[in-house]
């Protein structure tokens, strides 16, 4: 997926992968890491997510990573959040209280200015890239995160020749294909959450799965 392509998703508001409310699975399942408050979490490719504030409440530094200007500022401007903007290598980073958000490509993102970070919640970035690019973003999670790291990976999966994406189906066993030297993978949850608005697309299955991870 192109720059551009998002960029225009955002302009023209079409946005019907932002949960107008906390993600179920990340309230249920979180608390299974066993994450010390405190301790900075990455949310790569996190849109306006209220996903965010649910962290920073629980005591976590949030980390997130969002391409697009609009989502970053919509964020911070729908949470009543003035923002202290500066620059740091290819992004634009904007801060509010515990909450950092680069504004850039994730792919750029160093593990220099991850820093401390040893946890990790992706809801909307697998899902969000075609495959050989989830190739790639598995890899470079591996270059950023420190040995012993923790988070929750939230997928879709349908027969993707039923419909385009993104979101894209991510397959089980394509998740528990990771690099076993790198990642240990733990399926948590798997739901049916097929509806109406999904069948007139065309789509006969759609699951959402939810997995643990640990970096090794």
């Amino acid at each position: 997926m192109q720059a551009e392509f998002w960029q225009a998703r955002w302009q023209r508001n079409e946005i019907g992968f932002h949960l107008a409310e906390v993600n179920p699975y990340l309230v249920r399942h979180w608390p299974s890491l066993q994450a010390a408050p405190g301790s900075r979490v990455l949310v790569p490719l996190c849109g306006k997510s209220l996903d965010l504030v649910w962290l920073a409440a629980q005591g976590h530094r949030v980390l997130g990573v969002e391409l697009t200007q609009t989502a970053v500022e919509a964020f911070f401007a729908e949470q009543g959040l003035q923002a202290e903007v500066r620059v740091d290598g290819a992004f634009r980073v904007y801060r509010a209280g515990e909450v950092e958000l680069y504004c850039g490509d994730f792919f750029a993102l160093t593990a220099e200015q991850l820093g401390d970070c040893g946890l990790l919640y992706d809801r909307a970035a697998l899902i969000a890239l075609p495959e050989p690019m989830r190739q790639r973003y598995v890899a470079h999670l591996q270059s950023l995160l420190p040995a012993a790291s923790t988070g929750l990976l939230i997928t879709l999966d349908y027969e993707q020749s039923h419909m385009p994406g993104p979101p894209f189906a991510v397959s089980d066993g394509e998740v528990q294909a990771w690099p076993t030297d790198a990642w240990q993978v733990e399926r948590l949850e798997s739901c049916d959450v097929l509806d109406e608005r999904f069948r007139q697309r065309g789509l006969e299955r759609l699951e959402e799965r939810v997995y643990r991870l640990r970096r090794v």
